[in-house]
């Protein structure tokens, strides 16, 4: 394999397989990583934080280890970007929080244990929206982070410093978690890869409202072969999460399977595609890209069907169980301390407080219908392709987008109604970039795997990912780097630090 003139170009799996060949080091991959965050993160302000004593420690580590002739692992010698949702030893875990601004981790949460054990090396964390609350990434302990295909507009969010990083090349893996589209929405506004997996498949800490499994974490890269390769490190037997299910010490899943992304003959899938699953409101644009794409790719797709599971209830199933996950885990502390607050978690809080036990009955009795109308939908279909996200990326200074098409939205998350249509009926879902919208800033596509079939949805995404890069009008490309080394500091901008979250 030739070595490409800048390693931060490299795919996770292309880097891991030059490193077990000792065609580059670890510490020149560190190094080429390092260099290339502080030539152009000034323009973006994605790394928030960083620790790059422990990145080159750990890459020598690593060298050291491979000249000894001792087995490598599975994420051997990749740089690692950590959202600022999950502890890394030695710097601050502030969730976006300015009540946690100090609030120092000593030591790696289990997610980052996993991903250590694995061989990934952390270099810092990427910045998020107060708590994870939205899909634009801006709050009052970092500040803004800028769309690095238009340093104007919206990265996406939550997880949008994680995709800002892997889009710039700062490193060739990053942790994501979703909700509502935290991974996914970023990942499509920034040209990589963002996988949601069905519950339980990568344990998470239970918090406050955690038998609702609505959140979870997933891989974030730059191609489907480097989320499932992150997914089987990701995907451990452990007992923390109460989906995860372990029998004598293993889970129904193998993780390694993730990593070996088998074929798929795409003309041999039934497709089903849908521009809105029937309820949500898309702006006019995206509706007409996708339209555009989808004539494009049928033709390498088996059967191809307009078609939607039946999604009735959707948003308020989302609204009822999103508020009660927001009110336990925020609301009393929004009641002592509601200063403390952005205004999107006090938004949760305040909704769900309007909410009776009745209101909260009737959505997961309709969750669970809504749960069967999709494994009835998915008996007939063997994937839904939908676009990843609503509407085109809007100027960053909006913190949501206050309509669509000229029609105001109700609350600041409904702009995201693709992505909880997925999370409500709890089905793995990635996001693959296809193109770009009017602005140059790239366009997603959102592919629906059946529940727990992680591997096939990789095996999909994979192949339809080969036909697009073999599209020109399609095929991926990077931000201008040139460009955005460089743009002046991102910081300087008017409105960087947001003074309300309304």
């Amino acid at each position: 394999m030739k070595v490409p003139t800048n390693l931060t170009e490299l795919r996770a799996v292309d880097a891991r397989e030059m490193l077990s060949r000792g065609h580059i080091s670890a510490v020149e991959l560190a190094d080429a990583c390092i260099a290339r965050v502080q030539a152009v993160d000034h323009a973006v302000n994605a790394m928030v934080a960083r620790d790059f004593d422990r990145l080159r420690g750990a890459a020598r580590a690593a060298d050291a280890r491979q000249a000894s002739g001792a087995p490598l692992a599975p994420l051997h010698g990749l740089p690692m970007a950590i959202k600022d949702m999950n502890d890394m030893a030695g710097l601050p875990t502030t969730y976006g929080s300015e009540r946690h601004r100090s609030n120092v981790a000593f030591k790696d949460d289990t997610l980052v244990a996993a991903m250590v054990a694995a061989g990934a090396l952390p270099m810092g964390k990427t910045n998020n929206p107060e708590w994870s609350a939205g899909a634009n990434t801006r709050n009052k302990v970092y500040g803004t982070t800028a769309n690095p295909y238009d340093l104007s507009r919206n990265c996406g969010g939550s997880s949008g410093g994680s995709a800002v990083a892997l889009a710039c090349g700062y490193a060739p893996l990053a942790t994501g978690s979703d909700l509502a589209g935290s991974l996914r929405t970023p990942a499509a506004y920034c040209g990589v890869v963002g996988f949601r997996p069905s519950p339980g498949v990568v344990a998470q800490e239970v918090a406050p409202g955690g038998l609702l499994p609505l959140s979870t974490s997933g891989p974030m890269g730059r191609c489907v072969a480097d989320c499932g390769m992150m997914l089987a490190a990701m995907a451990g037997a452990r007992r923390n999460d109460p989906y995860t299910i372990v029998v004598d010490g293993k889970t129904p899943w193998d993780p390694g399977t993730f990593a070996r992304v088998g074929p798929c003959d795409l003309s041999r899938k039934r497709v089903a595609v849908t521009e809105d699953f029937g309820f949500a409101r898309v702006e006019r644009n995206v509706r007409d890209r996708f339209q555009r794409v989808m004539t494009d790719l049928v033709a390498f797709l088996g059967r191809v069907d307009t078609a939607t599971p039946d999604c009735s209830g959707a948003d308020r199933i989302f609204s009822v169980l999103r508020g009660v996950s927001y009110l336990g885990t925020f609301g009393r502390d929004v009641a002592e301390m509601p200063d403390q607050f952005g205004e999107n978690v006090v938004a949760n809080v305040r909704l769900a407080q309007q909410f009776d036990a009745q209101d909260v009955a009737d959505a997961l009795t309709a969750q669970a219908a809504y749960f069967q109308n999709w494994q009835l939908f998915f008996d007939d279909h063997d994937f839904l392709v939908t676009p990843t996200v609503a509407v085109d990326a809007r100027d960053w200074h909006e913190m949501y987008p206050a309509d669509i098409d000229g029609v105001p939205t109700d609350t600041y998350y409904h702009w995201l109604a693709l992505a909880y249509a997925v999370t409500i009926a709890g089905h793995p879902a990635i996001t693959l970039p296809c193109g770009t919208d009017g602005n140059g800033v790239p366009f997603g596509l959102q592919i629906i795997g059946r529940r727990y079939d992680e591997g096939g949805v990789l095996a999909f995404a994979q192949a339809l990912e080969a036909v697009i890069a073999g599209l020109d009008v399609f095929a991926p490309q990077p931000p201008d780097i040139s460009a955005l080394t460089d743009a002046p500091a991102l910081r300087e901008a008017e409105g960087f630090w947001p003074q309300s979250l309304t």
